[in-house]
């Protein structure tokens, strides 16, 4: 007789198809998690830490991804409180718990005690997404990143995860967030317009899958703010990614941050949802 396996364990390529399945019921909001088993196939070798999974009765019903982030994904009370106690006995290795707001906020419920405290909670980000062009003229300045130009993009992107993590990407290991944005670049998902050797903006795709891409990292020069320039730079951005990436443009963004809300409603981004994360 089989036993009924109910519980948290980690999850490994003979899950993967159970996984699927799971991630397609919200590949917009699961990009993240997906683009990650697209690339590992979650092999733990590959993974850079685990993926966990939730099943009542031999069903995998949700699943959470513990690396450098920790994601739920399809985590209703019973799988949230699940993973939240399975957290609370490992050694905290994620910098951040992102996800859907009625997910990770009753994670961190639970969690903080072994966890906490937070750096910084932050509760309210819409998740918005596009499917059409912008109805704004792009700007035709914006355009792929190429390697040659990683010295010119490097300290825009230093800047822009400081002002918004509120910590410098370097300190802890500035070669691997170099590495990083060579990445980005080299796969043609570091958007820029660049004047005289400086960006005066930018933005890149951070994950992508067959269902969907997400924005990260926009900036505009801080003499350059107030001009009008992020609506069409993210339109430009925004066509180029839905011709070339995936067909849903995605990102998220602080609901205090007034400005950019409107400028993304402005180039067409629609809330579908509502993240929370929470910064160590």
């Amino acid at each position: 007789m089989l036993r009924t396996v109910s519980g948290v364990r980690p999850l490994g390529p003979p899950d993967l198809s159970q996984l699927r399945r799971l991630l397609d019921r919200d590949p917009v909001a699961n990009v993240f998690v997906d683009h990650q088993v697209e690339a590992t196939g979650i092999d733990p070798r590959r993974t850079g830490g685990a993926i966990w999974g939730y099943l009542r009765r031999n069903e995998l019903v949700a699943a959470c991804h513990a690396g450098a982030n920790l994601v739920p994904v399809g985590a209703d009370h019973a799988a949230t409180t699940a993973f939240a106690d399975h957290a609370a006995t490992q050694t905290r290795m994620s910098s951040s718990i992102v996800g859907p707001c009625d997910m990770v906020l009753p994670l961190w419920e639970r969690l903080e005690p072994a966890w906490g405290p937070a750096r910084e909670v932050r509760a309210d980000q819409p998740l918005m997404a596009t499917r059409a062009p912008s109805p704004l003229r792009s700007d035709p300045g914006v355009r792929r990143v190429v390697l040659d130009e990683l010295d010119a993009l490097y300290p825009a992107c230093v800047a822009m995860f400081t002002e918004e993590v509120g910590v410098s990407p370097e300190p802890a290991g500035g070669g691997h967030y170099r590495a990083r944005v060579a990445q980005l670049i080299a796969r043609g998902w570091a958007f820029a317009r660049i004047e005289d050797g400086e960006v005066v903006f930018k933005a890149e795709v951070g994950v992508a899958t067959r269902h969907a891409c997400q924005i990260q990292g926009v900036y505009v020069h801080p003499d350059r703010r107030g001009q009008g320039l992020a609506a069409p730079a993210m339109a430009a951005v925004v066509e180029l990614a839905l011709r070339e990436i995936a067909p849903v443009v995605s990102l998220y963004v602080n609901a205090s941050n007034v400005a950019a809300v409107r400028t993304y409603q402005r180039v067409g981004f629609d809330q579908i949802g509502t993240f929370s994360t929470i910064l160590f």
